[in-house]
């Protein structure tokens, strides 16, 4: 038997002569409680929020994507073969011509980023699965079709139905000065034959067209401006990217999902970490109940604690009991904040109580909610340090101090 935890345990849950230490310990349980449930929500909510952004956009995104390290454009022809032959696991590729170019119908002007496609590029991301309207269909008929995302189309007041065409424009290469504005732009029109929808800030501001179209408009010739790439199933991503940079040299740059969206992903959980401490600095202040509640056990159990030294007692052992008292204390508020935590997640992952404000204007209609282990793990481990240094400063300088003042606890 642990003598220390089990006299803590009964000082616990015993009545003391001053009924306020035993409201100001439920006080700091409830305090580390209410910290560790809102801990675990507000990390749970962001891993929700994280997750989904990341698994719409790796539905766009492709496993892997070549650009220049310099430059915009730059020559494929010498690495496509390689690709498909020289490195194994990778599934299909596809060149990729984006660029920003001025979008005008119905008397509408709209500055867009033009993304030229081959007729594959359904096969490298699941772009043609978040279609609301019409069809992902690039060419047909020996004309070519744009794929408007739901922000663009809507600005523009256009749909797969629409007779108006989309005029686009783009300064000419190499002409530095005209007064003529056919000289100083090229321009074509292309009929909308769907709608996608994604994310906002990708509808907002992209247009699929085809390769061709893109090539011809941009005069980009046999260049393009990215390569993007698929793996086969299972292929180790970190083993393929090592593979195409020790092959392709250090003029191209190849990144993966996360590094294509890299400041994204970083100020996301940069926001999850900065609320975390937020968050650990309230239960620091709870747990300053714990302080003056062990302040005054102490002063309350002096018979007790003469007793102890009495029967030979050593300094240690009384405040290993003190110490036990108070991170029970944080155990207790702890684990209740921990399950009520859990419930509540789990409650909105399967019944989404809250929805969020704003019905239609998002993906979702329900707060997203991710329980992850180690975020668990973590807050635990963090709010029982928090409550052992709560506990530990009073009992190393009270309970000591108490030897030291009262001769009677020396004397034994």
């Amino acid at each position: 038997m642990n003598l220390p935890l089990f006299i803590a345990r009964r000082y616990l849950i015993s009545k003391k002569k001053q009924h306020i230490i035993n409201i100001i310990s439920a006080i700091s349980a409830i305090g580390v409680c209410v910290g560790t449930f809102a801990l675990v929500v507000v990390l749970s909510v962001f891993n929700g929020f994280d997750g989904l952004i990341k698994s719409y956009f790796s539905m766009l995104d492709p496993d892997l994507k070549i650009t220049p390290r310099e430059g915009k454009y730059f020559n494929p022809g010498f690495m496509t073969d390689s690709l498909l032959t020289t490195v194994p696991g990778i599934a299909g590729y596809a060149r990729v011509i984006e660029d920003n170019a001025l979008l005008t119908c119905n008397n509408r002007q709209f500055i867009a980023t033009l993304k030229g496609v081959p007729s594959n590029f359904c096969k490298i991301t699941s772009i043609d699965t978040f279609m609301v309207s019409g069809a992902f269909v690039l060419e047909a008929d020996d004309a070519f079709y744009a794929i408007p995302g739901q922000g663009v189309a809507t600005y523009l007041g256009i749909g797969p139905n629409s007779t108006e065409p989309i005029h686009v424009y783009v300064p000419r290469k190499g002409l530095k000065m005209s007064l003529d504005p056919n000289k100083a732009l090229n321009h074509n029109y292309i009929f909308t034959s769907g709608i996608f929808s994604l994310l906002e800030d990708v509808d907002a501001r992209t247009v699929f067209v085809p390769y061709e179209f893109a090539a011809q408009i941009f005069e980009t010739g046999s260049s393009c401006s990215t390569i993007e790439i698929k793996l086969v199933a299972g292929s180790s991503v970190k083993k393929v990217k090592k593979m195409l940079e020790k092959l392709l040299g250090p003029d191209y740059v190849i990144k993966n999902k996360y590094q294509q969206h890299d400041a994204l992903y970083k100020t996301m959980k940069s926001e999850k970490w900065v609320t975390y401490m937020i968050l650990a600095f309230i239960i620091v202040v709870a747990s300053f109940n714990i302080l003056g509640s062990l302040s005054m056990l102490i002063i309350d159990k002096k018979e007790d604690i003469g007793i102890l030294r009495s029967i030979g007692a050593s300094p240690l052992l009384i405040q290993r009991i003190f110490l036990f008292e108070g991170w029970l204390i944080s155990f207790i508020g702890t684990i209740a904040g921990l399950l009520l935590g859990v419930l509540i997640c789990w409650i909105q992952i399967h019944f989404e109580l809250i929805s969020l404000p704003g019905e239609g204007s998002f993906i979702i209609s329900a707060y997203p909610v991710k329980i992850e282990t180690a975020d668990l793990l973590l807050i635990f481990t963090v709010v029982m340090v928090i409550g052992f240094l709560a506990a530990w400063y009073p009992v190393r300088h009270i309970a000591a101090g108490e030897f030291r003042l009262n001769p009677s606890l020396r004397e034994g």
